[in-house]
Order: C-alpha cells, then sequence, then structure tokens
C-alpha cells in the first residue's frame, strides 16, 4: 500500500515513532544491495528520514562512493536530483514499513546534533558522544506500507 510521505496516515507515522530496529538498503559499488540494521527517524513535515552512524562504516563509504561514481559514469539526461538512492525499512508481525529517497552525508554539527536529538527521542537513548558521527539524510519519494 502506497502511503503520501508528507502526509502519511496517523497509523502509518504512529508505526515509525515506536521504537524498532531497520534496516538500510544502500548500493555497493558493484551495483548489488548492502543491507543492515540502523535507528531511522522519520519527519514527514521536511520529508526526511535520517540514520546516525560513523563516518567510516560501509555503508556511509557505499553512499560516498556512489556519489563520487556519479560523476564520471554515465549520465541520465536532464537535471538530476541529489544524492544516492537507499531504502529504510521497519516490520513487526505483519505491520511493515518502507520510505525510499535519495541518501547525502552530512557531517555539520547542526545536522549531526540534531539527528542524534531525533534519535534520542525515537529510542529513548542518546548516543555516546562519537567525534566521526555523521547523519545520512534521504530526501523521501516514496512511502509504503502496512500499518
Amino acid at each position: 500500500m502506497s502511503h503520501d510521505v508528507l502526509n502519511p496516515t496517523p497509523e502509518y507515522l504512529a508505526f515509525w515513532r515506536e521504537r524498532h530496529v531497520c534496516t538500510l538498503t544502500t548500493p555497493r559499488p558493484d551495483g548489488t544491495p548492502h543491507v543492515v540494521p540502523v535507528g531511522v527517524t522519520y519527519d514527514p513535515e521536511a520529508g526526511l528520514a535520517r540514520v546516525i552512524s560513523n563516518r567510516h562504516s560501509k555503508k556511509v563509504r557505499n553512499i560516498l562512493a556512489a556519489q563520487a561514481a556519479r560523476p564520471g559514469g554515465p549520465q541520465p539526461e536532464g537535471p538530476q536530483p541529489e544524492g544516492v538512492r537507499v531504502a529504510v525499512c521497519q516490520m513487526e508481525g505483519r505491520r511493515w514499513a518502507t520510505l525510499e529517497g535519495r541518501a547525502v552525508i552530512r557531517t555539520d554539527e547542526a545536522s549531526v546534533a540534531d539527528a542524534v536529538a531525533r534519535y534520542a527521542e525515537r529510542y529513548g537513548r542518546t548516543p555516546s558522544p562519537n567525534p566521526d558521527r555523521v547523519v545520512m539524510e534521504i530526501t523521501l519519494d516514496r512511502a509504503m506500507g502496512r500499518a
């Protein structure tokens, strides 16, 4: 079932506010999917999902490699949105929800602090300080699921 990314149903949004481990799928340099467990926050007002991570993680390296490969590789016609295509998903029993969009890595202090605060609100704990923390910011364009 498709959902409006910016105006989800109350049930869909409530499901994304519950504490669930999620998965993140990023493209490896060879194009195969890399799927890992993560914490995700969903901000429908901004049309964003956020994942905090260490800048040296494979998921972050996958995003950066895909962004770097784009300028020299084959280019589709017309203007292209910023970022690399990814998906985040969560499930519990028969309920599931997936958000898709384009991810970029943000390293600025304000973006990271905002993402950490959102994570702490959803997951009920503040991650320990990490000078290598970054945030994967996903500009959403698709939502689906059964919540």
